[in-house]
């Protein structure tokens, strides 16, 4: 018997698709109507705020075609909460309009294709590795605007059965095919469940994207590679484009969705630790939707019809942190937000400006490798277009260790979602050993990208080695690192890992790191600018 790849399971999705009945609607009275817009917007935006489920994800999207008008998606870690969504929509009063013409139903799931390390309780899994397994096993709706959804499965004629060839075979042929899916990375977002014993065809494909033509490219350009030109079935296609629960209204008045007022009253909060809440003022018509911030690269094309998603790389310069000093220097703790704010405070005390957010906040995701640094950008390179497709993106640069022979990866957002979701594509770099802010222990600070004037750059760092000899002496001091742009040597930050929060508060309160302070007003080129660890 042919070997089968083990698999790991996660969310659960359902796909449900609704045909409006328009004669009925037209001929509603609108007391009716608007019974119905009221139960169904509560229904959906209870479902995207995840109301019903610890955990998981939903969103709402108008279809063209015939297909079906209304497509709601739901992840959920169990398939009950699934059962329970489906009848909770047929309880509201639009259900009355509406019929279910199709549905789907699968379940997330990583396989040996990805990496038989994973399930081996003896091997330990690559810290990029784990990363990318669990963001298939946990799929999130990104924030881009279009979806396209279809079925497919493996063909089992006698000439081309994919079930017939070796694990080896079918590896080779997938790993192919990831090629294809890596090129639009950035550009596209790919959810791929299983449905085997669940629906007639074997995966549901769900693609995620800015611009329908990538969407187009993306299925045309994998026609091509023999895991879908000889092995591929597919089923229906079906494309739209995704709206807000405030806008149902619109929608069935046959009004462009999302509406314009969305783009013009929303207003988004971020906070130091990086979660995202929003706040919408009441517009004319009233909708007061909490919508949580847009914008930010999804992750690369995954599983079945795609592969890991590869890195990212960007231009030079920039910053992160968490407060910024007046003389360029700043820290930022790997904690939570509290963290942050007292150490902006303890600074003020201590009569060093730490900086105040003021609509300049931008969100980093730093990710640590050892990797060869030319080789990790090298890796990363082809990818710097498909971040900067994306207005929220500030800078992705790679920097290499002076002290420590771990090299970095930055990128920098002006979302916090829009920077955690890119560290989607960073842990799939290679030799990824950590990301900042998650360490076990300890506590870490970030200082902010210095950008030293040329003349200076020697002196510099001179400075930090002294000033490192004595952070070395100090209880409570870790290890400090001083990291340069691979691309513009000019361009470093520092990171510390201290035992704890107190010990690098002594740190900053002392005489050195003052003099520090004063000393980098001379040297450094721009005031940086604030920013927090996503």
């Amino acid at each position: 018997m042919v070997e089968a790849p083990q698999t790991a399971e996660g969310w659960y999705a359902l796909h449900d698709f609704r045909t409006v009945d328009w004669d009925a609607w037209r001929s509603a009275s609108e007391r009716d109507r608007t019974q119905a817009v009221e139960d169904g917007v509560a229904h959906l935006e209870r479902h995207e705020q995840v109301a019903d489920a610890p955990e998981g994800d939903s969103g709402v999207f108008s279809i063209l075609g015939d297909g079906a008008d209304l497509l709601i998606i739901h992840f959920r870690p169990t398939l009950d909460a699934l059962d329970a969504a489906q009848r909770r929509f047929e309880q509201t009063a639009l259900a009355a309009f509406t019929e279910q013409t199709d549905s789907y139903v699968s379940v997330s799931e990583v396989s040996g294709y990805v990496d038989d390390s994973y399930f081996d309780e003896d091997s330990e899994v690559n810290e990029g590795t784990r990363r990318y397994i669990e963001s298939k096993m946990e799929p999130e709706i990104p924030d881009d605007d279009y979806v396209s959804f279809y079925p497919m499965s493996k063909r089992r004629q006698p000439e081309q059965n994919w079930y017939q060839l070796s694990f080896e075979e079918r590896a080779e042929l997938m790993a192919g095919h990831g090629e294809v899916g890596r090129e639009y990375a950035g550009k596209i977002k790919q959810v791929i469940a299983s449905s085997v014993g669940f629906e007639a065809h074997e995966w549901g494909v769900t693609l995620f994207g800015s611009d329908p033509t990538d969407i187009k490219d993306i299925v045309y350009e994998m026609r091509f590679d023999e895991a879908s030109a000889v092995y591929g079935e597919f089923g229906e296609f079906y494309v739209g484009r995704r709206f807000p629960p405030a806008d149902l209204r619109a929608f069935l008045d046959g009004d462009p969705v999302p509406v314009a007022a969305h783009d013009d009253a929303a207003t988004v909060d971020t906070t130091a630790d990086g979660t995202a809440t929003a706040s919408e003022e009441s517009t004319a018509d009233d909708r007061a939707d909490a919508e949580s911030d847009a914008g930010g690269p999804p992750p690369g094309v995954t599983g079945d019809a795609g592969g890991p998603p590869a890195g990212v790389t960007g231009d030079s310069g920039g910053p992160p942190a968490g407060v910024t000093a007046e003389s360029g220097d700043s820290e930022n703790t790997d904690g939570d937000g509290d963290d942050a704010e007292t150490i902006r405070e303890a600074l003020d005390d201590l009569d060093i400006y730490a900086g105040t957010p003021h609509g300049e906040d931008v969100f980093a995701t730093v990710l640590y490798s050892e990797a060869d640094t030319q080789e990790l950008f090298d890796e990363v390179e082809g990818l710097r277009g498909n971040f900067d497709h994306y207005g929220t993106h500030v800078k992705t640069a790679v920097y290499a260790g002076t002290e420590t022979d771990r090299s970095a990866v930055v990128s920098i957002w002006d979302t916090a979602s829009a920077a955690e979701t890119a560290a989607g594509f960073l842990s799939e770099l290679p030799d990824v050993v950590a990301r900042a802010g998650e360490r076990e222990s300890g506590f870490g600070t970030m200082g902010m990208f210095y950008t030293v004037k040329p003349d200076h750059r020697e002196a510099f760092v001179d400075r930090f080695a002294a000033v490192g000899e004595k952070l070395d002496g100090m209880d409570g001091h870790f290890e400090t690192d001083l990291l340069v742009n691979h691309e513009a040597d000019n361009d470093m930050f520092i990171a510390s890992q201290w035992r704890a929060r107190e010990d690098a508060m002594a740190f900053f309160g002392s005489e050195d790191f003052r003099d520090t302070v004063d000393w980098g007003r001379e040297v450094l080129a721009d005031q940086p600018r604030h920013v927090f660890l996503a």
